[in-house]
């Protein structure tokens, strides 16, 4: 890239002598290789990337009777030197022996220099000369060398950082770069100044003495605080490049902070929100610095001495009397805290329980009693079923008995449930009642033996004619059933109704009479009679007093009449008497 550093450059590009005089020195002057006469020069400048090829025109018209061109470069307090000569009239080419040039340069018929593989010692002022027999331009370029760094990154960083401690974070290098780059820290996107003894920054510069290059170097003093736990650090070079200045950051990095413990906490590790008997337990001690305490003391209800123990200690199969405050501590014991821990228990207490063998007409009390660490809900069922108040047991009867369960629970503490059985068995001798019952059609007899007793009596029938074995039962329900036996007997019969358990033995006969069918009919008919005599007595007596009412209703009807008529006849006897006195 060029670019003229005057305005007027290209217009004051050359100078013209027109002496005679100076033709003659001018060529003296080419002979030694030296100018003596120097025209005011306007100056270009070309920015070459490092390692480019850098591209020199000569800036300069050509004229019809030149002779040759020629470039040299110019160092401030040095003398000239010349590199490259081209001939206008023999097409030739030649380059002066200059190590640092040789074999890079190329000089074009237009007489454009070319050196590739752009070095940091190409940075000099190069001056393009066309001559003539009688005059001599020139016309300087400037080049300037640019060489991108690398990108930086921070080395020797510390493998942690302590608050209140000024430490080597670590050094931001960039290699490689002309001209030198200048760094810059950041913590968080923000830049970091200088603070005494907080922040200190120390930069170094080195220059490789073959290439010509700088890497820069800044080491970074840091003394952190806690909020700089996962805080991004990062570094920055910027340098300048042929388009102006640029910026490169760094990958970013994050230190470990180490400070002290200031708080120490203490928890319960459990399944559960409640803890009841036989759980077990974790207590879990940690501290707030970094790294965290890895050991601590426990205080142990019931135990003298604390417990020196990693952050973790356990407690199996807890029993109410571990309920109280649980404390841990550093080991120096300058930081503690505690907690409080409440093992819920309950217990059930049911007098009597298990199988109770009760006779029936018996008094038994029952009582179930709770014990427990907060308010229990009580309930009892029988046979499953849950009942609406707990028994009570002043005259035992066979429906009594079954199975009890009083059962309590802890709704604050889940699983916290305990059940205890009754299992009632209500026993009774043997009771008998014996009943009959004809048919309608007075064809048999239905003769019932109703049985009262537990364990359940096996029933007998018997008669003077032997066992009767063809009894029919009903369900067997709160210690009674009743066994049935149909008869139709020709004449008297006694049955015998035989109950029996592990108890007693009891017996009870009844009498069943042939003709009892017979006494039935004549019974019914006899009602039958009676109520027909019934019947018609009653429409008699209706039948009376319809004739009493009909007879009373016409006497009534006569007397009216005979009042009627004696009102008449006196009406014509008073007529008869005003005619007598007129």
């Amino acid at each position: 890239m060029e670019t003229p550093s005057l305005a007027a450059a290209a217009d004051a590009s050359s100078c013209r002598r027109r002496s005679p005089l100076l033709t003659g020195l001018l060529r003296l002057w080419l002979l030694l290789g030296a100018l003596c006469l120097r025209p005011g020069l306007g100056l270009y400048k070309v920015n070459t990337i490092y390692g480019d090829t850098i591209i020199l025109p000569c800036h300069l018209e050509v004229p019809n009777d030149l002779m040759f061109g020629k470039w040299k470069y110019e160092i401030a307090n040095k003398p000239s030197e010349f590199i490259a000569f081209r001939s206008a009239t023999k097409k030739n080419v030649q380059y002066d022996d200059v190590p640092e040039y040789k074999d890079r340069l190329s000089l074009s018929e237009n007489y454009t220099l070319s050196i590739n593989n752009a070095r940091i010692g190409d940075e000099k002022k190069f001056v393009c000369m066309l001559v003539t027999e009688d005059n001599v331009f020139e016309q300087a370029t400037i080049v300037k060398v640019f060489k991108q760094p690398s990108q930086p990154e921070i080395i020797s960083q510390a493998e942690y950082l302590e608050t209140e401690q000024l430490k080597m974070l670590g050094q931001c290098i960039a290699k490689d770069g002309y001209p030198e780059g200048n760094l810059t820290w950041f913590k968080n996107g923000i830049v970091l100044q200088p603070v005494e003894e907080t922040i200190v920054i120390h930069e170094q510069t080195n220059v490789d003495q073959a290439s010509g290059l700088y890497t820069v170097i800044s080491s970074l003093e840091y003394k952190p605080t806690k909020d700089d736990t996962d805080a991004q650090f990062t570094c920055t070079v910027t340098y300048f490049a042929p388009t102006g200045q640029e910026t490169m950051r760094s990958e970013s990095a994050v230190f470990e902070i180490h400070y002290p413990t200031e708080k120490v906490k203490i928890q319960v590790l459990s399944q559960r929100n409640s803890i009841k008997e036989g759980d077990n337990i974790t207590l879990k001690c940690s501290g707030n610095g970094n790294p965290p305490p890895q050991e601590f003391l426990f205080y142990i209800p019931g135990e003298p001495e604390p417990i020196r123990s990693s952050s973790l200690y356990a407690l199996i199969d807890v029993r109410r009397n571990a309920t109280g405050e649980y404390r841990c501590a550093l080991t120096d014991e300058s930081l503690m805290d505690s907690t409080i821990i409440t093992v819920h228990y309950l217990d059930l207490s049911l007098t009597p329980s298990g199988e109770v063998i009760k006779q029936i007409g018996e008094a038994l009390p029952v009582s179930c009693t709770i014990s427990s660490s907060r308010n229990a809900t009580v309930f009892w069922l029988k046979d499953n079923t849950r009942m609406r108040s707990s028994p009570s047991f002043s005259s035992l009867q066979y429906q009594d008995a079954g199975n009890y369960i009083c059962e309590t629970t802890l709704q604050e503490v889940e699983g916290l449930k305990k059940r205890q059985i009754l299992t009632l068995i209500v026993q009774g001798k043997p009771q008998i009642k014996m009943t009959k019952k004809t048919s309608t059609d007075g064809s048999y007899k239905t003769i019932s033996c109703h049985v009262e007793g537990f364990p359940k009596p096996a029933v007998q029938w018997t008669s003077s004619g032997g066992v009767i074995n063809k009894a029919k039962e009903t369900k067997y329900m709160n210690g009674k059933f009743v066994s049935k036996i149909k008869i139709a007997p020709e004449e008297n019969v006694t049955l015998t109704c035989i109950a029996e358990n592990q108890l007693e033995r009891t017996v009870n006969s009844l009498n069943v009479s042939a003709n009892d069918n017979m006494e039935n009919v004549n019974d019914q008919a006899k009602l039958i009679v009676g109520i027909v005599v019934g019947l018609l007595l009653a429409a008699l007596v209706a039948g009376v007093a319809y004739w009493l009412y009909v007879k009373k209703s016409k006497s009534a009807s006569k007397h009216v009449d005979k009042d009627l008529g004696n009102i008449e006849e006196n009406k014509k006897l008073e007529e008869n008497n005003h005619k007598s006195e007129a």
